[in-house]
This record gives C-alpha cells, structure tokens and sequence, in this order.
C-alpha cells in the first residue's frame, strides 16, 4: 500500500524548518510501505519554497520522495489540499498541516481500519499546545440545534468521530475523488473538513478516531492567526457555516429550522455588536449561487437522510 502524505504551505518557513524533518525522520523508521510527501506551496511571501527544496536535497539517500508543488496564485486551504491530492500517487493520504509534528510512529495506526472498504477516513490524536497547557483533540461531536450545525472537541476515549480534521487525518483517496474533496467555497479555510465528512458519511462511509496515532500541534504558529485578524477568522467561520447547511442539509424539516431561527440569530446577534456574524451572512448570501451549484452537485452522492446521520438533541 503506497501513503501519500500532502502538507498545504502557506510562509511557513520557520515551521517547514522544525517540523518537516520530524516527519521524514518518522517514514524512514518503516518497513516495507512506500512513502511520499507532497507538499503545495501556496504562493508564499517568505522562503518556505528554498528552505524545502533545501530539505529535498538534504535527503541524499532519496529514501522519502518530496514532491513540490508551487502555485502560480494564493488559492486557499481547500484548493491547495485538492491540488496536493489529485497529484499524490497513494491510495491513501495523509493531510498534515504545517504547524504539527508526528509523535512517534504515527503511520501504521492509521493504516490498519483501511482494510475494512467502508472506512473513508481516520483521525490522529492532536495534542494541541494551547497556551501553557494541552489539550488532547482529534475527535469531534456535533448536533443541530436552533437551525445550525454546532459542533465540539468530544471526549477522546471513544473512537466515533463526527469529523476527520483536515490537517492531521488520513484519507482514502479513491472515495475522495468520488465525492469530490474539499469544496472550495470554504477558501480560505475552515468548515471544508466537516462538509467533507459529513458528505461522506451521507453517502454510507464511516469516519474513525485513532489515538495511538498522535501529532503535535501548534496552533498560534500556524498561517491562519498571523495572517488574518480575529474579526476577519470569525466573519469567515460564520460565512462557512451558513454554506455548510445550503450546500448539505436537505431534510425539509431541518431548512425551515434554519429559515425560522435565521432572523431570530440575527437580531440577537445585532444586540450584541457581533458584527462578524451579520458579515458572514452577507459574505454568504453573494456567493448563494455557487453555493446551490455545490448542493446540486452533491445531492446525488446521498444515501443516509441528515437525521440519521445527525446527532440531534430534542
């Protein structure tokens, strides 16, 4: 089974410089499975593209295959992921992003639910440095509730999952295809893996948290918080979230949830100065038409109705 691991880059130069060679210290340590790393630069500003083709050359023994991959135009998480993918030779692939790092052998836990053919996707364990402490992430719950999608970090000693990360899980490639990726409306970033799953899982494919597979993540030197500001990341978290129930909820009951709470969330919203949910709104409402070009693309990938693939708290 060859594995494809795709890193999305985006300045992340001084990150490439820690963490990459974590990573190719890892693969060597297998035995018997192909390996490559696909990176896609995103048309950086600093010299992410030198310092991995520095590391590239560095790999004199040629025992890891680096591909690099260098967009012409700043195209976002999703696309870079899909570009990164389409590109990738494995039959699975392993998206990591560039502010993680492996803890040990983190490849043969995942490998081993792909045996069962409905698996689609598997989660890591994420030990998220947050501040002084960390918190260990990785699996996600979710619920509807007053016309939205909620979701959380869940309990970590289960193995269900709601989601599979977009930064720190591995993928079958065959049925990413097949459904299409990450939808590139959610550029430039966040939501595109939960719409991801959630698709999936609709389409009868199973979704696993794996904690003997951990990661290191640092989340305040990724590119996301020293690129956009607080205001900016939440305004875009809400766009994104009103794209997830128009592209993917298509239970009657469940849209005239969304139509009735709509105005209700919008005046409170208003009452409370949170001006980046009203922006989102609007941000949303100007790309409605793609948005319903992603829906009707979707619909025919459905088996499972939303209620059952929903947690839904009465």
């Amino acid at each position: 089974m060859k594995i494809s691991i795709v890193i999305p880059n985006y300045n992340g130069e001084g990150l490439l410089r820690r963490n990459l060679s974590k990573i190719i210290h890892e693969i060597k340590k297998l035995r018997n499975r192909e390996v490559e790393i696909v990176i896609v630069d995103d048309c950086s500003k600093d010299n992410s593209v030198a310092e991995i083709k520095n590391q590239r050359a560095g790999n004199t023994a040629a025992e890891v295959k680096i591909k690099l991959i260098e967009n012409s135009m700043n195209l976002g998480f999703s696309s870079s992921v899909n570009i990164g993918v389409k590109e990738a030779e494995g039959e699975i692939v392993i998206l990591m992003n560039t502010d993680i790092y492996p803890e040990g052998n983190f490849i043969e836990p995942l490998l081993f639910h792909f045996a069962n053919p409905k698996i689609f996707a598997v989660g890591m364990m994420d030990k998220s440095i947050e501040g002084e402490n960390i918190v260990r992430r990785g699996r996600g719950v979710a619920w509807w509730e007053k016309g939205f999608l909620l979701h959380r970090r869940g309990e970590i000693e289960k193995t269900d999952t709601f989601w599979a990360s977009g930064g720190s899980s591995a993928f079958r490639r065959s049925v990413w295809l097949k459904i299409g990726g990450f939808d590139e409306i959610y550029n430039p970033f966040y939501w595109e893996d939960i719409d991801l799953s959630y698709r999936a899982r609709k389409a009868g494919y199973r979704i696993i948290f794996e904690p003997r597979s951990i990661i290191v993540h640092d989340h305040l030197k990724g590119a996301i918080k020293q690129r956009f500001s607080e205001f900016q990341i939440k305004t875009i978290a809400y766009r994104n979230q009103f794209f997830f129930v128009w592209i993917n909820i298509t239970e009657g009951k469940l849209l005239l949830s969304h139509l009735f709470w709509l105005p209700i969330h919008l005046v409170n919203f208003l009452i409370k100065a949170d001006f980046a949910f009203c922006w989102g709104l609007v941000k949303a409402i100007l790309k409605l038409p793609q948005a319903l070009k992603s829906r009707n693309n979707v619909k025919k990938l459905f088996y499972y109705k939303d209620q059952e693939v929903l947690n839904i708290r009465r």
